[in-house]
C-alpha cells in the first residue's frame, strides 16, 4: 500500500494530540493516511507498553487511517544514527508517502525535537538510491516525500499555516481518550502526570480554538513548513 500522508511520531499518542483532526479530514477527502510510531512509550509514568499498544489500536479505529506501525525504538534513548535512520527509511520506502508529518522541532519532551531531526534526515536519505534497504528480502526503491511539515506539540511554536478541522474536534478528543492509561481517569491509582490532569483537555481545545481563530474558523491545527511554500491560485487561500 502507498500512502498520501504518513505521520511520524516519537510516541503513541503524539499524532493524536497534534494532528489527528488533520489526518481524519484527509481520510474523509479520500486520501490514504498512516502513522508510524517510533517507540512504544515504555518510559511513560502510567500504563505499560502492552496496554499502550492496545490503546493505539483503539485510537487507530477511531481515526480510520489505513496503516499504523511501531518501530520499537528505545523510548527516551533512541539516537539519530545510521541504524535508526535505516529502519525509518524502510518505512518511508514501503509506503512512499507524498507528504510526511514530523514531530515538533523543539518541545518540552526531548524525544520530540530529537525525533524530528531523525525523521527529517531519514526522509532525505530515503531518496538516495545508493542507500540500500530490504523489506521481506527484496531491495526497496528509493523514495523522497515531496513535502515535510512539523506538527506543533506542547510548546506554542510559531506556525506557518493552519488547517480548518472544525468538524473533527470531537473525534480527535475520542482518539486521544483511547489512550486511557495516559489521561484523566478518576478510578486510576497510577501517579498523576502533566497530561493526566483533567484540565489538560481544556488546553487542547484552547489551542485548537486559537489556531481556528487565526483563520476565522472554530477549530484548527497548526503546522511548520521546512521550506518555502507556493500556491497556484491566490483564491486557494482562506
Amino acid at each position: 500500500m502507498t500512502l498520501d500522508i504518513l505521520a511520524l511520531a516519537a510516541h503513541p499518542d503524539d499524532a493524536e494530540l497534534s494532528c489527528a483532526a488533520t489526518l481524519m479530514k484527509h481520510v474523509d477527502l479520500g486520501y490514504k493516511v498512516g502513522i508510524c510510531d517510533l517507540t512504544r512509550g515504555e518510559l511513560g509514568t502510567r500504563g505499560t507498553p502492552e496496554l499502550r499498544a492496545e490503546e493505539s489500536k483503539a485510537s487507530t479505529e477511531i481515526l480510520k487511517i489505513h496503516a499504523r506501525e511501531n518501530l520499537g525504538l528505545a523510548d527516551g534513548f533512541f539516537e539519530n544514527n545510521k541504524e535508526n535512520q535505516l529502519e525509518l527509511i524502510k518505512i518511508i520506502r514501503k509506503y512512499r508517502p507524498k507528504i510526511v508529518f514530523l514531530n515538533a522541532p523543539d518541545d518540552r519532551h526531548p524525544d520530540h525535537g530529537r525525533s524530528a531531526k531523525l525523521e527529517s534526515d531519514a526522509c532525505f536519505l530515503s531518496g538516495l538510491r545508493k542507500i540500500e534497504t530490504k523489506l521481506n528480502g527484496e531491495f526497496q526503491k528509493e523514495w523522497r516525500p515531496q513535502f515535510m511539515y512539523h506538527y506543533i506539540q506542547d510548546r506554542l511554536l510559531p506556525h506557518d499555516f493552519v488547517i480548518d478541522v472544525s468538524p473533527y474536534f470531537e473525534r480527535k478528543i475520542q482518539a486521544i481518550k483511547a489512550f486511557k492509561s495516559q489521561f484523566f481517569d478518576p478510578s486510576s491509582a497510577e501517579p498523576a502526570t502533566y497530561i493526566s490532569d483533567p484540565k489538560y483537555f481544556d488546553y487542547i481545545e484552547a489551542r485548537m480554538i486559537e489556531y481556528g481563530h487565526a483563520i476565522g474558523v472554530k477549530y484548527g491545527e497548526g503546522f511548520i513548513k521546512q521550506r518555502q511554500l507556493g500556491i497556484n491560485n491566490i483564491f486557494d487561500l482562506i
